[in-house]
This record gives C-alpha cells, sequence and structure tokens, in this order.
C-alpha cells in the first residue's frame, strides 16, 4: 500500500516533486501520444509537461487494486495551453500502474476517457466549426 500512499501524493503536487524512485529502471510507459521505456524518458515527459503548460492539476478521483501487483488510479488532467487564448484544457483518464517484484512500477500505461480530437477542439474551441 505504500506505493499507492507516494503515488497520491505525487498526483496532489503533479507535475512536481514527484517519486521517481518507485519507477524502475526499464518501467514501460504509454498514453495516447506517447510510448516508451525508461525511467529517464519519464523524467523528461514530465519536465516538459511542467515547462510548456501552466496551471497543471492532477485531480484524482480514486484508486482501485484489482490484484496485489497492480492498481488503477481514475483522473482528470487539467492545464492552460501555452497558446495567445490560453485555454482550459480538461483530460478525463485513468491509468493501470504494475509493480514488479522488487515492488517498484514497472509499467504504467494512460488512457483517456476522450478521444484526441476531444482534446483539440478544447484548444481550438472557437475556432473549430461545429458537425
Amino acid at each position: 500500500m505504500q506505493v499507492i500512499d507516494q503515488v497520491k501524493t505525487d498526483y496532489a503536487r503533479f507535475p512536481q516533486g514527484q517519486s521517481y524512485e518507485l519507477y524502475a529502471e526499464d518501467v514501460y510507459f504509454k498514453d495516447p501520444m506517447n510510448e516508451f521505456r525508461g525511467v529517464a524518458r519519464y523524467q523528461r515527459m514530465i519536465g516538459l509537461i511542467e515547462r510548456w503548460f501552466a496551471n497543471i492539476e492532477l485531480e484524482l478521483h480514486g484508486v482501485e487494486q484489482p490484484h496485489p501487483d497492480t492498481f488503477i488510479t481514475r483522473w482528470t488532467l487539467h492545464f492552460t495551453a501555452p497558446t495567445p487564448w490560453q485555454p482550459r484544457i480538461s483530460i478525463p483518464g485513468w491509468s493501470e500502474l504494475q509493480l514488479n517484484s522488487a515492488g517498484l512500477i514497472c509499467s504504467h500505461i494512460d488512457q483517456w476517457n476522450c478521444s484526441r480530437w476531444a482534446v483539440f477542439k478544447q484548444l481550438f474551441g472557437s475556432l473549430v466549426s461545429p458537425e
């Protein structure tokens, strides 16, 4: 349960002060925009989020543990996009995190509860014509 508690703490302060020591060196990461291995690449990705976006909030809705080595977080990521009109973007989703035998996160897979198109429409809302 210690990893889950730390992940909850990390979500509350995301993207600052993340606990990268919870991740295996060769962690597998996948989301609708990225797919890679390695905790160093994961750190770089979080760093880019921190540098590019403003007013970032990762709202945690709940945590489930369907298996001893797997837990699922349900969340909504909110941020202000770095465009002149600064739209507020909200992406609801969930993450499946798997632990290895050492108790480290070896797989982190994010899914969005919306399409990339839905996010694009939030970004360019007034510029996208209605369907």
